[in-house]
């Protein structure tokens, strides 16, 4: 029996490939369309431009922060008080000068009595964006940070007891507490004050914060090529985010043994690993803030890097386990002095 035309079945197996093709493409298509902007890599110099590129990993330091005035007033007071440390000699300045990009640029900060300190110590500008404080993270907020040294018997070598004892017989200190404090001088208050003018210790308006609010301008050819080989070279990938850093946990020594090439081990080095003995921690640390660099030699927890071009050299070798040229080296160091911002309006 023949079917009659109108009521066969039958499709044209050429135009069923062809629809078939068709549908095919249009996944391919909908699932590789690129959904993000072009690297900078990829992008001409004339074009590096923040609104055309859209930089995800970097974010300018905001220009202002609003806190608590008569809290800040009375936190950089005590931020400059000797009289946090036993014998009257150390201060938070004496290891974190405001001159000195927030460090002491020491391989090791002296305390009371000569005692000398087991880290580098890290630069306190920028230091409330960071996730967690010191070196190994043991500290989860700026408050609980200033009991280390206090307590030390390196650093300062006091208690509070001893600390609200002397500032209670001050002049001037218990109106200052009382006017902002009902409980008026105890510790919480002093951790308090502290803690409240370190987050005011922003450094904006750095040539590279410029740059990213849109100013092309602001950083040179070789600063530009810098920041461009610090991201393929995926420096990015820890240094990230508003500090450029600050906000995860890295094992020191990713594609080489770090610790043995450089030897003389000492418990500093464990790092994180002395805090939750867990084995997968060990030689772990905060990544430090890239902010204001070119001003906080040495470098790294043990100070082993005397110069930012040696900083990098390590970096490139134990970190990311790839050779580099000495021009790409260069190119980010100047990159990395354009980090350097602003504290009260003067540049740093």
């Amino acid at each position: 029996m023949k079917l009659r035309p109108e009521t066969a079945h039958w499709v044209n197996p050429r135009l069923l490939i062809a629809v078939v093709m068709a549908v095919i493409l249009a996944v391919l298509l909908f699932l590789l369309w690129p959904t993000t902007k072009p690297s900078v890599m990829a992008v001409e110099r004339a074009d590096l431009k923040q609104g055309e590129l859209g930089f995800e990993a970097a974010s300018p330091l905001p220009q202002h922060v609003v806190l608590d005035a008569k809290r800040v007033a009375l936190g950089e007071r005590l931020f400059h008080e000797v009289r946090l440390s036993s014998d009257d000699t150390i201060s938070c300045a004496s290891c974190h000068g405001l001159n000195t990009g927030g460090v002491d640029n020491r391989f090791r900060s002296i305390g009371v009595k000569g005692g000398v300190g087991g880290v580098n110590s890290p630069t306190v500008f920028n230091s409330g964006f960071n996730f967690v404080q010191f070196w190994d993270g043991r500290a989860p907020t700026l408050e609980a940070q200033i009991e280390g040294p206090v307590n030390h018997p390196l650093e300062m070598g006091s208690n509070w007891g001893l600390v609200t004892g002397k500032l209670r017989q001050d002049a001037s200190y218990p109106r200052l507490f009382d006017e902002i404090y009902r409980d008026g001088i105890t510790a919480d208050n002093i951790k308090d004050a502290i803690a409240t003018f370190e987050r005011s210790l922003v450094t904006p308006d750095s040539r590279f914060d410029r740059f990213l609010r849109g100013e092309a301008a602001a950083l040179n050819e070789d600063e530009a090529r810098g920041y461009e080989l610090f991201r393929s070279y995926g420096c990015s990938s820890c240094h990230q985010g508003v500090n450029l850093g600050g906000n995860m946990y890295e094992k020191m020594g990713l594609m080489g043994d770090y610790f043995a090439d450089r030897g003389n081990l000492t418990e500093a080095d464990n790092g994180r690993y002395n805090l939750n003995h867990d084995p997968r921690s060990m030689h772990e640390f905060r990544v430090p803030s890239l902010r204001n660099v070119a001003l906080t030699a040495p470098y790294f927890h043990d100070s082993h890097a005397a110069t930012l071009e040696q900083a990098v050299a390590i970096m490139a070798k134990y970190q990311l386990g790839r050779p580099m040229p000495v021009s790409d080296l260069n190119a980010i160091v100047s990159f990395l002095r354009s980090l350097s911002g602003t504290y009260k309006g003067k540049s740093l």
